[in-house]
């Protein structure tokens, strides 16, 4: 994707028709179809010209703020940066180079984190430093064991 396509015109109806195009009912359930995409990937998918990442990120948490899902997106959007910045899992070892590889995922996903989430994110950044997960842990979806122990969901 480049320029500023992804800004022309109603991109929300855009990225709808998309999804719909696509025989998917939500934006929430077409990403779901691809737990471990990135959201660059997802936006590829939608329309290489004209779909942004940040468009899809805002996209599923409208979608989950509506469900009242928010803790789910934020575990999805943790899989999601997981996979594509530690595709072989947890390190065995945390050297210097694997202790930045896994503070620049977990920065990530922190950035991408809503504020209304943040404290629990950062409750989930010091207990994985704290007792690092088993070596090759990689979360495949965003109910998995351990991401689910680490964010429960409490939405009413």
């Amino acid at each position: 994707m480049t320029g500023e396509r992804p800004w022309h015109g109603n991109w929300r109806v855009r990225l709808q028709e998309r999804v719909r195009e696509r025989g998917y009912g939500s934006l929430t359930a077409f990403a779901a179809a691809r737990p471990t995409a990135s959201l660059v990937t997802l936006a590829e998918e939608l329309g290489k010209e004209d779909v942004a990442g940040v468009q899809v990120l805002g996209g599923l948490l409208v979608e989950a703020e509506q469900r009242k899902q928010v803790t789910r997106f934020v575990r999805d959007v943790f899989v999601r940066e997981f996979s594509g910045g530690l595709p072989e899992g947890w390190p065995a070892v945390l050297d210097d180079a694997n202790r930045f590889r896994v503070a620049k995922v977990l920065g990530l996903w922190s950035g991408y984190t809503p504020e209304t989430h943040q404290e629990r994110a950062d409750q989930v950044m010091a207990a994985l430093r704290a007792s690092p997960p088993p070596p090759g842990w990689r979360p495949l979806g965003p109910d998995d064991t351990l991401l689910h122990m680490l964010l429960p969901d409490d939405e009413a």
